[in-house]
C-alpha cells in the first residue's frame, strides 16, 4: 500500500508515535498505523472492536486468538 497524503501525514496520537519511534530504529512502520494514524478519530472504533475481540473475555486465550487471526490473514495472502 502506498497513499502518498497518508504515509506523509505528520499526525499526533498513539499511532504517529509508533511510525515515528520505528523510523528513528530504521525499521518500515505498518501500512495500517498509517491509515489509522490519519484519521484516528474515525478509526477509534475500529481499535477498540479489535481489542474487544483480540483481548476481551472469551473462551480461548488471547495467544490462540492471534494465532486464528495470523493463520486466517495467511489464507488470504495478507502479510500478518
Amino acid at each position: 500500500m502506498f497513499l502518498k497524503d497518508v504515509e506523509s501525514h505528520e499526525g499526533m496520537g498513539p499511532y504517529s508515535e509508533l511510525i515515528r519511534r520505528a523510523r528513528q530504529t530504521s525499521v518500515p512502520p505498518s501500512g495500517l498505523w498509517h491509515l489509522l494514524a490519519f484519521k484516528p478519530e474515525m478509526t477509534a472504533a475500529l481499535t477498540q472492536l479489535t481489542q474487544a475481540a483480540m483481548r476481551g473475555p472469551s473462551p480461548l486465550p488471547p495467544g490462540m486468538r492471534e494465532l486464528i487471526a495470523a493463520f486466517t490473514s495467511r489464507r488470504n495472502e495478507c502479510v500478518f
